[in-house]
């Protein structure tokens, strides 16, 4: 999903990670029996792995009632995935708390910044505090943002990957926050 109407036109939600708790606790089995898409593994996995095809999310569900959901790409996708979970607990005899208390935990989100970028220059001129640099290992800068907090990956094409937001605005100030200090730099 590209975020339309501002300056950063070319962010693009790429992923978003929720979790929190959705029941009390899960008879793992039983959910996993009688939910299709739904797999459970104890030997590889402790929780039960749960595919929603549309909107298409993947879900972690655990014994303790937990849940991590990946790969929601927007505020409605979230609502309608975690919408059909309940729905199947229900549907399996599992009652759901009245109120699931599941909350974004982080986005990943991409930009282009429509410029090269001399990632030697920026790994000597940025604080060495906060940026990590090895060719040899990755081909990408990371640049860690401490307010908010948010870790950026910088690629000499000029392609980012921001990660680490709990909502939109926070990628956008920590955009923000990198454009500001490329800026200063030259």
């Amino acid at each position: 999903m590209t975020m339309p109407g501002n300056k950063y036109d070319s962010l693009k939600i790429e992923n978003i990670v929720a979790s929190g708790t959705i029941a009390e606790s899960i008879d793992l089995a039983e959910f996993s029996g009688k939910v299709e898409n739904c797999e459970l593994n104890k030997k590889r996995f402790p929780g039960a792995v749960y595919h929603i095809s549309n909107p298409r999310i993947a879900c972690l569900i655990f014994s303790s009632g937990k849940i991590v959901m990946t790969g929601i790409r927007n505020d409605k996708a979230l609502t309608d995935g975690l919408a059909l979970v309940i729905q199947s607990l229900k549907d399996a005899g599992i009652t759901p708390l009245r109120e699931p208390r599941v909350t974004i935990t982080n986005m990943v989100c991409s930009y282009n910044l429509d410029r090269y970028i001399n990632l030697n220059k920026l790994a000597v001129t940025f604080n060495v505090e906060n940026v990590e640099y090895e060719p040899e290992q990755f081909p990408g800068l990371v640049y860690r943002i401490s307010d908010p907090k948010i870790v950026v990956l910088i690629f000499s094409s000029g392609k980012i990957i921001l990660t680490g937001g709990k909502n939109i605005d926070d990628v956008r100030k920590g955009l923000a926050v990198l454009e500001k200090k490329l800026e200063s730099l030259g």
